[in-house]
């Protein structure tokens, strides 16, 4: 017996890469989930105009006056389009605790990096790039992960390496993750939908 589809909701404040990959692999016929709500903190993400062409409601949320009223209205839209499964595509907002109470462990993020060595506050896009060059490691890598209250700090629910070349700069490392990190949600999301990976409880 086949599991029911994910039922997903995305959050993303710019253009949403991995929301896009994960919607165009729904619609392929090659993930099992349904795309509900995507919802942004930026009236002007592209991640908004993609949805709204593939059909997927939009709504957008603003932080920043009231972040207490956002989070509580964040958490009453997802669970209103029936939202089990929250996608952070590039969300660069901190979720309040109505929404991270209400989606414990159901709040996923991938982090252009290897958790917990490249991040916490402050440790995002070019910053986890520049600080793996600095350290002199032999790989970087992709994480995806539970968010709660603290940056990059919920349970890894999925890791892959990423060997560094030889003159590696932070620029090249960058372009490398961005190039990965769609391609390895769409694979994750589609072993969780499977039932060979298994979400925190």
């Amino acid at each position: 017996m086949s599991s029911p589809p994910l039922k997903l909701g995305f959050l993303a404040s710019r253009n949403g890469s991995s929301m896009r990959a994960l919607i165009e692999a729904i619609e392929a016929g090659d993930l099992a989930a349904e795309a509900l709500l995507v919802v942004s903190n930026n009236k002007t993400a592209g991640a908004l105009e993609f949805a709204a062409t593939h059909d997927v409601p939009t709504l957008v949320i603003p932080t920043q006056a009231d972040p207490e009223a956002a989070d509580a209205r964040l958490c009453a839209a997802m669970d209103a389009a029936g939202v089990e499964l929250i996608v952070a595509s590039g969300y660069l907002r901190r979720l309040g605790p109505r929404t991270l109470g209400r989606y414990r462990n159901r709040v996923i993020n991938i982090h252009p990096g290897a958790l917990p060595a490249f991040g916490g506050e402050g440790m995002y896009g070019r910053r986890v790039h520049e600080a793996v060059i600095a350290a002199g490691v032999a790989e970087s890598g992709v994480t995806i992960h539970a968010v709660d209250e603290i940056y990059d700090h919920g349970p890894v629910i999925a890791q892959r390496s990423v060997p560094l070349a030889a003159g590696e700069t932070a620029d090249s490392l960058e372009a490398k993750i961005i190039a990965l990190e769609p391609a390895f949600f769409v694979e994750t999301l589609q072993r969780i939908a499977g039932g060979d990976l298994a979400l925190p409880d």
